[in-house]
């Protein structure tokens, strides 16, 4: 199976169906979440885990987890250098030893190699962009995000949709600000079940009892540890966390706006209801390495094409500015967010 092969949805039932586009968030936090699940799709609790051990053998399913959000935790940013391409691939592996960096893609631009890099504070964070610059003796330019206007990486899939959040129901969308000096303000046991649960819950039936186990306290303890982390931001979903590119939407775009500062919010809010746009967010401009671009939107779509005509869409009737678009042409390091260092640095620094 690939992202090419498009056949895979007709050997799913209803259930798969349901599984893969109804529980990538809000799943059960209790003793038997796959039990409760199993109530709500009318199946026995053995079946719903087996199906779910399935998906995840096929590559439709990346884990079973908590998706964790590093700028509430820590301090975050979207970095940026302008690589050579005779020393391309070793300024990448370079900057991919760090731990602290989670995504690295390569982008259709003169700025051809977007990172993101989160440390337990801002410090920290910015010593590593002063360690990468140095190490590759490339210019680092630094884009942390100030204001949250859509973010959710959720992604529908069991349909013929051409932008991957097409099929969403409900959408909440409201100008979050982003704190760069942030920390999680976490407890002891909070930080150890976030080291047990960074790779995911175990596929089990009593995920919340292993991790309990694991971190050396009881069940009733962590479900409430692990809800205290979902209403204070730590922790921004629970469920199923799909392969996006296995199913299909490969083509993804990051799209920069010249917005005037006043009419930001509004029109950050508008754009990030729209249901073709995956991410939106404002970042600051970079006059010194003239970055005039201060709004940031994603599409995940099935084909360039389809996105292109989306982008265009959104220049004539919602973003009327000067913008460009980095298509992301290579996928140099995607992994989760790695929180040793950081979960070692926010409790103590």
């Amino acid at each position: 199976m690939n992202a090419l092969a498009d056949d895979w949805r007709n050997q799913l039932d209803p259930v798969d169906a349901s599984l893969i586009d109804e529980y990538q968030s809000e799943f059960p936090i209790c003793e038997r979440p796959f039990a409760q699940l199993g109530d709500m799709l009318d199946i026995t609790e053995h079946e719903v885990l087996e199906r779910v051990k399935r998906l995840y053998s096929q590559g439709i399913f990346r884990r079973f987890g908590a998706v964790l959000n590093p700028p509430v935790i820590g301090s975050s940013t979207l970095a940026a250098v302008k690589a050579p391409e005779s020393r391309f691939d070793a300024i990448a592996e370079h900057i991919n030893t760090y731990p602290q960096v989670n995504h690295n893609y390569r982008r259709e631009h003169a700025w051809n190699m977007w990172f993101v890099v989160t440390a337990g504070s801002q410090d920290r964070r910015d010593s590593i962009l002063t360690e990468i610059e140095s190490g590759t003796d490339c210019t680092v330019m630094s884009l942390p995000m100030l204001t949250d206007y859509y973010i959710d990486l959720e992604f529908p899939v069991v349909n013929q949709d051409t932008f991957a959040r097409e099929s969403l129901s409900q959408t909440t969308v409201d100008a979050t600000r982003i704190s760069e000096e942030a920390t999680g303000d976490l407890r002891s046991l909070e930080v150890s079940i976030l080291l047990e649960i960074q790779d995911g819950f175990p596929l089990t039936q009593t995920p919340y009892r292993d991790i309990a186990k694991a971190v050396g306290t009881d069940t009733e303890s962590v479900i409430r540890a692990i809800s205290r982390l979902c209403s204070s931001g730590c922790i921004k979903r629970i469920g199923c966390i799909v392969n996006h590119v296995m199913t299909g939407f490969s083509s993804n775009c990051m799209i920069v706006w010249d917005v005037p500062d006043g009419e930001l919010d509004e029109r950050g809010e508008a754009v990030g209801k729209l249901p073709y746009v995956t991410l939106c967010y404002h970042r600051p401009r970079r006059p010194a390495f003239n970055w005039s671009y201060n709004l940031f939107t994603m599409i995940h779509g099935r084909q360039a094409t389809a996105v292109d005509r989306k982008i265009d869409e959104l220049a004539a009737e919602y973003l009327p500015y000067e913008h460009e678009r980095l298509y992301s042409t290579e996928t140099l390091k995607q992994t989760g967010a790695r929180y040793e260092d950081l979960i070692e640095e926010t409790t103590l620094g």
